[in-house]
């Protein structure tokens, strides 16, 4: 396959809404990683805790939540080590090719059904991703020059959309399959769609020229010649500490957060009324519809606009893209089908995941207007927002299970407050990630961009671990005390800490020394 050269690329460059039509790959790209991470995350605590003569595992609550935070504690650990490979040897882009190569690899051996593959697959899955993860998100900032800050937020924002499409239908396909059909086809869906991800990029790299490239011996050379023109070290240094404060309060916010895979998925299998019949029944499936359908619309509207943006020169990958939303809409159909066939509806409990993917996807063009035209803080103020949000979404769940028996191990709640809690989260959450995000591309000097996504990544993966650690102890404090009180941990400790980190935000502006 014949592609055009990288220079004719870069000089005539092509956009789509005002963004390098670049991003739009990566967009994809990144799509269908998280579209198999969170699929198959959806899985793991379902499939582990669930009897043998259903096809799981049978294991314990705590068991199952501590395996959960040590598999995505790793996969958040590991790209430390992704970015600085990428940034000394490997370059931005091969990473990302080899990274999800090796991811999906890691879902075929989940789907293979055996004890042995299974643990493989998760070992495969953590490596990609430590690969993957940093440096899909390098080459987002590596679009932009030095003077584009604000086409670098929006498409940080855009690109945190994808992210997010990614999540939706991931959790919405794989966790529907796995909970109905069989656990293991949800595994190996995850693994399909990884695979045609993984192949798209490849095929679309000659459009990126020379951005992401490997780095010659000669350009290591001139990264660490160029030292003296980053300014100052000082001012360096402080910008480097910054970033090294926003990911520590990232702690605060994912350790909660990622109870969406842990105990907030065990809350909604156990202990919230999904039952659904007659009026209700009906009401859910067209509004299940909607949300599904409404999506899959805009997304494919994306797709026909990155193919006439590139056109012909990348048909190879464009047709894998397209073969990718094909199986979508089959599945869509297939699955919505079957539930109005159906006279009555149970809500699967991975559905509720789905919450957080699809509110931000309707958000997040709401919170880009906001800060760009009404309301655009500091930093550590947007952070320390987000934080709050994210613990009053914990204070609903207190609230909702207030009336739950100490050590019940099954209720009745309402619907309301676990998407109330969604709701809320995924506001702290625009408030947060894809600032940070921004943050670091901005903040880090050009040789240390993996490596600063990596330390980004790298207190992801200490609050993903925590939380699994804090999420298995669900059924002794609500034994000791109640639910009520489990959740309430979750709603004082995010909101302490972003009322401190608000507090910095005078010592945090003179470290940034002038980028807002």
């Amino acid at each position: 396959m014949t592609h055009p050269s990288p220079v004719a690329d870069r000089a005539t460059p092509a956009t789509i809404l005002g963004q390098p039509n670049q991003l739009f790959v990566l967009f994809f790209t990144e799509m269908w990683e998280r579209f198999s991470y969170y699929g198959m995350r959806g899985l793991l605590v379902l499939f582990l805790v669930s009897e043998v003569a259903k096809g799981g595992w049978g294991w314990s609550r705590a068991d199952a939540t501590t395996l959960y935070g040590w598999y995505t504690g790793l996969a958040y650990l590991l790209p430390v080590l992704g970015g600085y490979l990428a940034d000394r040897y490997l370059g931005t882009r091969r990473a990302v090719v080899i990274g999800g190569f090796v991811i999906a690899a890691g879902h075929i051996s989940m789907f293979l059904n055996t004890v042995p593959s299974f643990y493989i697959g998760l070992a495969l899955v953590v490596v990609g991703t430590g690969l993957f993860k940093p440096n899909v998100s390098a080459v987002v900032g590596q679009l932009y020059g030095p003077t584009e800050d604000n086409a670098r937020d929006g498409g940080y924002t855009l690109f945190y959309m994808g992210v997010n499409a990614g999540a939706f239908f991931g959790i919405l396909l794989c966790g529907y399959i796995g909970e109905k059909v069989s656990w293991h086809l949800g595994f190996g869906l995850a693994g399909l769609f990884m695979i045609l991800g993984a192949l798209q990029f490849y095929f679309s790299q000659a459009l990126f020229g020379d951005i992401g490239a490997p780095p010659s011996a000669a350009d290591r050379a001139k990264a660490d010649a160029a030292v003296a023109d980053e300014g100052p070290a000082h001012v360096v240094a402080d910008r480097l500490k910054a970033i090294v404060v926003f990911s520590f309060f990232t702690i605060f916010f994912w350790f909660a957060f990622e109870q969406a895979g842990g105990s907030m998925t065990i809350f909604a299998a156990d202990y919230t009324d999904r039952s659904l019949v007659g009026t209700s029944g009906f009401i859910f499936k067209v509004v299940n519809s909607l949300m599904t359908v409404g999506p899959a619309v805009l997304l494919t509207w994306l797709l026909w606009k990155l193919n006439r943006s590139t056109g012909s020169r990348y048909l190879l990958a464009n047709g894998l893209l397209a073969l990718a939303f094909a199986v979508i809409w089959g599945l869509v159909i297939w699955m919505l089908g079957r539930e109005f066939a159906l006279d009555q509806s149970e809500v699967p409990a991975s559905w509720f995941g789905v919450l957080n993917s699809f509110f931000l996807v309707i958000l997040a063009p709401m919170f880009s207007k906001m800060w760009e035209r009404h309301w655009n803080p500091p930093g550590p103020v947007k952070f320390g927002v987000g934080l709050v949000l994210l613990g009053l979404g914990f204070a609903a769940l207190s609230y909702g299970s207030a009336g739950i028996p100490q050590g019940a191990k099954t209720a009745q709640v309402s619907m309301v407050y676990l998407s109330l809690a969604y709701l809320l989260h995924t506001m702290g959450e625009l408030c947060l990630s894809p600032v940070g995000l921004s943050y670091i591309s901005k903040l880090a000097p050009a040789r240390l961009l993996g490596l600063m996504f990596g330390v980004w990544f790298l207190n992801t993966a200490i609050a993903n671990k925590l939380a699994g650690f804090s999420g298995s102890y669900i059924d002794d404090i609500s034994t000791h005390y109640s639910m009520s009180v489990f959740f309430l941990i979750f709603t004082a400790i995010p909101i302490g800490a972003g009322i401190v980190l608000m507090l910095l935000t005078p010592w945090m502006k003179k470290k940034m020394h002038g980028v807002h």
